[in-house]
């Protein structure tokens, strides 16, 4: 699903076998994912840090702030927080 397809569905996501799905907001990113074809649920963290796996909670849904942007798909944790790593600024 593209961004255009999410932002028109609300940000909501339907979740496809396997992957993970990332929203951004300028002081969080939220992520909803799979893993071996199990739900991993969702997790929140502060923008500056990177996801793992014990972040990830079934019983949560994902519920991004109406200011988060959809930032697309990822095949692993690993490429997810790739992209959020090349999304920070640089330090001075």
């Amino acid at each position: 699903m593209t961004a255009r397809h999410a932002e028109a569905a609300g940000g909501r996501v339907t979740m496809k076998p396997m992957g993970f799905y990332l929203w951004l907001d300028s002081e969080v990113a939220w992520a909803q994912g799979t893993y071996e074809y199990r739900p991993m649920g969702a997790a929140v963290i502060a923008s500056s840090d990177l996801f793992r796996r014990r972040d990830f909670d079934p019983r949560r849904r994902p519920n991004p702030a109406g200011t988060a942007v959809y930032a697309g798909q990822f095949a692993s944790l690993g490429h997810l927080n790739a992209h959020l790593k090349r999304q920070r600024r640089p330090r001075d």
